[in-house]
């Protein structure tokens, strides 16, 4: 595999043992890796939603780094493991065409971001990010669509349109309603007080 050491970049200078063979590679995995298992699925447990991905991801981790392992041994391998599995729960997010705002929510438990926010920060980012879901969630289909290609893909008026075989102001229209809806849901008065007023 040609990207095996950006799994271990945290790692990557701290000095390697000369390369073994397969069966020596294989007794060390054995001795060094087998061992952080139960670490390893509980830290993946934390980092990922999906529990049913967990063995899978468990066994990419082990993929990788065995791979790794074949053309250098790593000097300290907790640390790898355990990079490994951070990048690779990372690239799978990446992978995602549109990230999921739960994905997002839960990035900061990857320790992604070099400053950690503050505990009241992250709560209220958290709130808002589910508040938005949920206003995504109330849209009609073709609106949430357009919206999401527009704000998530970044793409233009002229591209979707193009993509969805819609007219260039059909799409502008659906996204002016859809960014109206969403603004209203999150920021306008409740539906009860606009029936008094």
């Amino acid at each position: 595999m040609t990207g095996n050491h950006e799994f271990g970049t945290e790692g990557s200078h701290a000095p390697h043992v000369a390369s073994m063979t397969a069966p020596e590679v294989d007794e060390w995995f054995a001795r060094e890796v087998l061992p952080l298992e139960t670490a390893l699925i509980q830290f993946l447990h934390r980092n990922w939603r999906n529990a049913s991905d967990i063995a899978d991801l468990r066994q990419d981790v082990y993929v990788q780094v065995y791979e790794a392992a074949l053309k250098d041994i790593p000097a300290s391998p907790r640390q790898f493991v355990f990079t490994t599995a951070r990048n690779l729960l990372i690239n799978r997010v990446r992978r995602e065409q549109i990230v999921s705002i739960e994905a997002v929510a839960d990035l900061d438990l990857l320790e992604i971001a070099e400053e950690t926010p503050a505990p009241d920060r992250v709560v209220i980012a958290r709130d808002e990010l589910l508040q938005l879901q949920v206003a995504l969630d109330r849209l009609p289909a073709r609106h949430r669509e357009i919206f999401l290609l527009a704000q998530i893909e970044g793409l233009a008026g002229r591209q979707i349109a193009a993509r969805l075989g819609l007219a260039e102001s059909t799409v502008s229209l659906h996204l002016a309603k859809a960014t109206r809806l969403i603004a209203d849901s999150l920021y306008g008065t409740p539906k009860d007080l606009r029936r008094g007023a």
